[in-house]
């Protein structure tokens, strides 16, 4: 399998990503996104950065390109896709996703470590963990505040979409523990498959055993658990 790691004007996460991938022994390579999809491609990761410098808003210009319109209709096939951070951004605007991640409730950028609960471990994304499970992962966005309409978001929350939460290291859910004040802590969702996934926090920033912890690893490896599902 190859995981093509999407690289966009602005994108600084992509050979964060690929190395991370690599060590988990999943084939992976950077793709700049005028080169469209390549055809072995098995899998797509939008990864975080700064997209056309989040001109306009956050992922909207990144999520027009051609190539997003590749992963599309890739995805509606059963590609898996991971979008993370500034990707997370463009698979919400190119409707992979429902929902939207606008600016944070501080209005500032923000960088720190935060606990995530496992919402739905019947994914390929969580497979690894149990529900419940806290993890410890890290943010860095400005735009990370998920929003939806009382519609989407109870259509998410019935149809257990809703991936990750952010919560306290004990598992609560509370608004002291929601770093940019998401909808209902929401910190990652699915589309509409579970092959499909978008998510604020950075698995790939917890992989590596040098960087402080592999809580990540696990959600990576659901590159592999989605196409057993093909």
């Amino acid at each position: 399998m190859t995981v093509a790691v999407i690289q966009f004007g602005g994108s600084n996460c992509d050979r964060d990503s690929v190395r991370a991938l690599d060590h988990l022994g999943i084939d992976a390579e950077r793709v700049w996104y005028e080169d469209g999809l390549p055809a072995d491609a098995t899998g797509v990761m939008l990864p975080g950065g700064f997209s056309y410098g989040d001109y306009l808003r956050a992922g909207v210009m990144a999520a027009r390109t051609p190539i997003v319109e590749e992963v599309r209709e890739a995805a509606s096939e059963g590609m898996p896709v991971l979008g993370v951070c500034n990707g997370a951004q463009i698979g919400c605007e190119a409707g992979l996703t429902p929902g939207a991640f606008t600016i944070n409730r501080s209005a500032r950028f923000q960088c720190e470590r935060v606990h995530v609960r496992v919402e739905n471990a019947d994914t390929p994304w969580t497979q690894a963990y149990d529900e419940g499970e806290v993890l410890s992962l890290p943010i860095a966005h400005g735009e990370g505040r998920f929003e939806a309409s009382d519609e989407t978001y109870d259509r998410l929350v019935d149809e257990d979409r809703i991936l990750l939460r952010y919560c306290d290291a004990s598992g609560e859910v509370t608004d002291a523990a929601n770093p940019n004040g998401s909808r209902g802590n929401v910190a990652g969702v699915l589309g509409d498959r579970d092959t499909v996934a978008v998510m604020m926090p950075h698995p790939e920033r917890a992989t590596l055993p040098d960087l402080d912890g592999t809580d990540g690893a696990g959600v990576l490896r659901g590159f592999e658990a989605a196409l057993a599902e093909v």
